[in-house]
């Protein structure tokens, strides 16, 4: 991955892979994963209504927007997974998470998101983290973008979830707390 931008879009620059996956690389990716619902959950829980209603960027999502759409995201992902650990290259179903993000229950409070992150990472993790050589090959068919390969979508999912809680980071640090791992890997 890029280092840090300027770009408020991409604060920890845009996913990007280099080289083979080996599997070092997949094992760190998959503890961004676990860390994930922990980092988030520190980062928004001082916020008050007023600040998880205000967009991380001018244009962007509202914070409160953020945490229901990584948990959305994931969902999908996690699906994604097991499909395509269970069929050939299945053609995934695509979203507008757009249009999700401005569904009426992306106004709703942030803990039943980030309790269903915690939970769903939980699964997600252990399931990665039983993932043989092999498995890490197989695929899945996105209509818009192609065929994804496993190991590569574990890197892209571990880098979604640091670029969203890089949004709302720095749009609200907490002084008395260390970064998270938002730029690691």
């Amino acid at each position: 991955m890029n280092p840090p931008t300027t770009d408020l879009r991409y604060p920890i620059g845009k996913f990007s892979l280099e080289g083979e996956v080996a599997r070092d690389r997949v094992a760190a990716w998959i503890d961004d994963i676990a860390a994930l619902p922990a980092d988030l959950r520190r980062a928004v829980s001082p916020l008050t209504d007023g600040q998880l209603d205000t967009p991380y960027r001018p244009g962007g999502w509202t914070v409160r927007q953020v945490v229901h759409h990584l948990t959305d995201s994931h969902m999908n992902s996690y699906v994604r997974f097991k499909l395509a650990l269970t069929e050939d290259r299945p053609v995934i179903k695509a979203y507008d998470e757009k249009s999700w993000a401005e569904l009426p229950d992306s106004r709703e409070p942030v803990a039943s998101s980030l309790d269903l992150l915690a939970a769903l990472h939980g699964r997600w993790v252990d399931l990665l983290r039983s993932l043989s050589r092999g498995q890490l090959q197989r695929e899945f068919v996105h209509p818009e973008s192609g065929a994804s390969r496993l190991a590569i979508m574990v890197g892209a999912y571990a880098w979604h979830g640091r670029h969203h809680l890089a949004h709302v980071e720095r749009r609200f640090p907490i002084p008395s707390s260390p970064q998270s791992r938002t730029t690691k890997h």
